[in-house]
């Protein structure tokens, strides 16, 4: 008869690596962690608002306003991350149906196009952030153009990172998207 294998010691501190556990921050593009480094500001400013209404019952006016830029700041940052990963909303219904090769290719006009409007809203973006320098926040006395100028920077990393998604696509002749066509045709 063999002997179970030992379980762990419980006297002692489990203590372990990332490298133990599967963590890889590696994983992380710097977008991420603007976009925590956001939210996480967001989630404070939220919580000061509601402290501030609700248990003293003095709200501060400045919070309302920040939380709704910050929660702007935070989406165009985060649809980085989306556009890193290539897991936007797409369409996958004609990919399915039709040939590879013609799937592959449609896939490559979507990655021409989405790159393209990506680096046009970034470009009008910029413009917009330029125009807005003189516009001031209504309760906090700073410039617009902070909320537009992130807003653009979110559009110039969706732009960067579509690019790495089509070079990445076409290196390696297929997209997620014709992929979908192979996959759903054997399920």
């Amino acid at each position: 008869m063999t002997q179970p294998a030992p379980g762990p010691d419980l006297g002692q501190p489990m203590i372990g690596t990332s490298d133990d556990i599967g963590v890889s921050l590696s994983d992380y593009g710097i977008e991420d962690w603007i976009a925590f480094a956001l939210f996480w500001g967001l989630a404070v400013v939220v919580f000061l608002q509601f402290f501030t209404r609700y248990v003293l019952n003095d709200s501060l006016a400045w919070t309302e306003e920040i939380a709704r830029y910050l929660l702007i700041c935070v989406t165009f940052i985060g649809a980085g991350m989306a556009a890193r990963k290539n897991t936007h909303i797409h369409v996958e219904f004609f990919y399915v149906y039709l040939a590879p090769r013609v799937a592959f290719a449609l896939s490559t006009l979507v990655d021409v196009i989405r790159i393209l409007f990506f680096g046009y809203a970034a470009w009008l973006g910029w413009k917009v952030a330029n125009i807005m320098q003189f516009q001031r926040m209504v309760v906090v006395d700073w410039p617009m153009s902070i909320v537009f100028g992130i807003g653009a920077a979110g559009f110039a990393i969706l732009t960067l990172r579509s690019i790495q998604i089509a070079l990445r696509h076409w290196r390696d002749g297929e997209s997620a998207l014709t992929r979908v066509r192979v996959e759903g045709r054997h399920q």
